[in-house]
């Protein structure tokens, strides 16, 4: 018995398996240990963290906040809402803090922002720019 297909049937059967053959390769890729920070060991006290606090509370005006902590000491907070709502400056604004145990035992702590004026975040171990000398000249080098 022979299978007749329509030119357009034929079309999308063969658009259907690319799709499919694309799917299975980008299913492979991402299965793929990431890389840059090592996967923890099986064996490892970060593999058998559990999550010992875990916080979120949504309000009608759109604020939020939450909070976690797991047992390897990961915890992290969070708080947002929205600033000048309704107005022409209108921002939605996200604050927190998150901190872990780094692979040389110390704690490590950042603060961040994230409001109108873009991402901030501070932390002892985040490295800050030196601060900008003026020029000889001062103020009133260009204009008189």
């Amino acid at each position: 018995m022979q299978m007749l297909l329509s030119s357009s049937s034929s079309s999308t059967f063969s658009y259907a398996l690319v799709a499919a053959l694309a799917l299975c390769c980008l299913s492979a890729v991402a299965a793929q240990p990431q890389r840059g920070l090592p996967q923890p060991r099986a064996n490892s006290f970060d593999a058998n963290a559990v999550i010992l606090k875990q916080n979120f509370d949504s309000n009608p005006d759109g604020s939020y906040q939450y909070n976690y902590e797991t047992s390897n000491g990961i915890r992290a907070d969070e708080a947002g809402y929205l600033k000048n709502p309704g107005s022409q400056i209108e921002a939605q604004v996200m604050q927190g803090s998150y901190s872990y145990t780094g692979p040389d035992g110390i704690v490590y702590t950042i603060t961040y922002i994230a409001d109108e004026n873009g991402f901030r975040a501070e932390g002892a171990h985040i490295p800050t720019p030196p601060p900008v000398a003026r020029p000889a000249g001062g103020p009133g080098r260009f204009f008189k």
